[in-house]
């Protein structure tokens, strides 16, 4: 026979029978909080051009191409899904890139000309 676990057995005011649970036992007395481990420093992006070019005067991404000047070089590389292609920039001094239109995958470079088309560089590898 299994014994019988205590508990009350009430009427409320419209005979519907409500049982009283046992009381709640008391917790277990917390242990204290491991400090946390302090974060480590976030690294910068590996470059993805060639070290012997330096680093670029400009670079930065648009339209899923990523690009980068190095004007003592005059090269200008960019970078469309891995795949990375290499300009001579001749004489113009790039300082900044706009995008063609949002769905062309199109760059146009400005220099103290004006604007470059990346088509009017010659494509070096």
């Amino acid at each position: 026979m299994q014994p019988f676990l205590s508990c009350r057995v009430l009427l409320s005011l419209d005979r519907q029978e409500v049982r009283a649970m046992e009381p709640m036992k008391p917790m277990e007395p917390m242990k204290p909080m491991e400090p946390m481990k302090p974060m480590e420093p976030m690294k910068g992006m590996e470059p993805w051009w060639p070290k012997d070019l330096g680093e670029p005067a400009t670079s930065g991404a648009r339209n899923g191409m990523k690009y980068a000047f190095f004007p003592d070089k005059r090269r200008l590389l960019i970078d469309r899904d891995g795949q990375v292609s290499t300009y001579d920039s001749g004489d113009h001094r790039i300082g900044g890139v706009a995008q063609a239109d949002g769905t062309a995958k199109t760059l146009t470079f400005t220099s103290q000309d004006g604007d470059v088309d990346l088509g009017a560089l010659k494509k070096l590898g």
